[in-house]
Order: structure tokens, then C-alpha cells, then sequence
């Protein structure tokens, strides 16, 4: 018997590891519910002000993106420290801001009010279709990663490509798109946590956001495109 073989390592049991990820997707959830909370502060804000709308939207567009991905660097550098949830809540609020051009142009609908709330109510179906899907497929989504990642970034560049194009119709294409691929997305993400793939709470809620996010967003402007009436 070898000197190694006389050491005893206890592993995680079954019942630990199961215990960890509900802790983490127990404080995913809850993060998440909080982050709506600056958020909604940043949109009604930007709403209040006008900040966003004063911008023209070349300098909008550069600000959204440059402060979203400077707030997603700030966030995973501090996620395993204090500052991570405060850093994550400043960027929901940001994010909020950013949005508040959208939100402000639909409330000049007649029926925007109803149109935001019907974003909002979709929005949470399809989260809560996601929560319960990830919770009862059984097989491993990791291969879903990155033809994701891959639909993430082609919409990116299409998106900016449209800012200069001013298309409905591609918006419309879009629009549509993102609601099924940042729906799959929240479904990859919740299911990374609970098969233990992603063990940091801070980084799950950043990923389930993102995509609850743009997916209120889509459907945001579908419906003030589709379904807008002037006053």
C-alpha cells in the first residue's frame, strides 16, 4: 500500500453538491428579481430626463456598447468579491437608462402603456417557461454554447448594420430572432447551474439578465411596431 492510498480524501457527496447548486440558483433567482428593481429606477429616469434621447443615436449606440461591455468587464473581475452584486445592480440601472429611449417612444403610442406591460408579461412567461424546461430536461444543454454565442454575435452585427440601414422589415426579422435566441439562452444559462457547470451566482444572474433583457426589448419593439396606434 502506497503512502497515497493511506490518505483519505472525502469527496462531496451526491447530497452536497445538490445543496450547492440549489444555493446558487436560489441566489440567482433572487438577484435577478432585485436587478429588475434598478432597472425599472434607470427607465424611468432616463424617461423623466430625456438623457438617452438627447443623445443623438451614433453617440447612443457607442455609449450603450462601450458602457455595457466596461460594466461586463467591472462585473466578472469583481464577481468572487464584495463589490460584485453593487457593480452587477450599476449596470442593471445603466442598463435601464439605455433603455429608456425605446420605453420613452412607445409611451408616445396611444396604447404604449398597455403595449410595455404586455412586453413585460411576455417577458416573464417566457423566463418562467425557461426555469421550468431547465428544471425537467434532464440531458446536458453545454453543446447549445456556442451556436448560440454564434446566433448572439451575427444579430450584434446585423443590428448595427440596420442602424445605418433603417429597415423595418429586418428589424421585424430581428426583433424576432432575439426573442428565440435569447430565450434559448436563459434556458442554457439556468441549466449551466443547475448541473453544476456555473457555480457563481453573480455570473448566472449577469448571463440570465442579458437575455431577459433583450428579449423585453424585442418584443418591446415588435409590438410598437406591429401593434402602435398614434394618439
Amino acid at each position: 500500500m502506497n503512502h497515497d492510498q493511506l490518505i483519505y480524501r472525502p469527496q462531496p457527496s451526491g447530497q452536497a453538491l445538490a445543496h450547492e447548486r440549489n444555493r446558487v440558483l436560489r441566489n440567482t433567482y433572487w438577484l435577478l428579481a432585485l436587478s429588475m428593481v434598478p432597472t425599472v429606477l434607470g427607465a424611468w429616469l432616463g424617461v423623466q430626463t430625456g438623457i438617452a434621447r438627447a443623445m443623438s443615436p451614433g453617440i447612443g449606440m457607442i455609449v450603450f456598447l462601450a458602457g455595457a461591455f466596461g460594466f461586463m468587464f467591472a462585473i466578472e473581475k469583481t464577481k468572487n468579491s464584495a463589490a460584485g452584486v453593487p457593480m452587477l445592480l450599476a449596470f442593471t440601472f445603466f442598463m435601464g437608462v439605455m433603455l429608456s429611449r425605446l420605453v420613452g417612444a412607445v409611451l408616445g403610442l396611444a396604447n404604449g402603456a398597455s403595449l410595455i406591460m404586455t412586453a413585460f408579461a411576455g417577458t416573464g412567461a417566457i423566463f418562467l417557461g425557461m426555469a421550468a424546461l431547465s428544471s425537467v430536461i434532464k440531458r446536458d444543454l453545454s453543446s447549445m454554447g456556442k451556436f448560440l454565442f454564434i446566433g448572439a454575435i451575427l444579430l450584434l452585427v446585423a443590428g448595427i448594420a440596420n442602424f445605418f440601414i433603417q429597415s423595418s422589415a429586418l428589424m421585424i426579422t430581428l426583433s424576432v430572432l432575439a426573442i428565440g435566441i435569447f430565450s434559448a439562452f436563459i434556458l442554457y444559462d439556468l441549466k449551466r447551474v443547475q448541473d453544476g457547470h456555473e457555480t457563481n451566482y453573480i455570473t448566472a444572474t449577469l448571463g440570465v439578465y442579458l437575455s431577459l433583457y433583450n428579449v423585453f426589448q424585442s418584443l418591446l419593439a415588435l409590438l410598437g411596431l406591429m401593434g402602435g396606434r398614434d394618439e
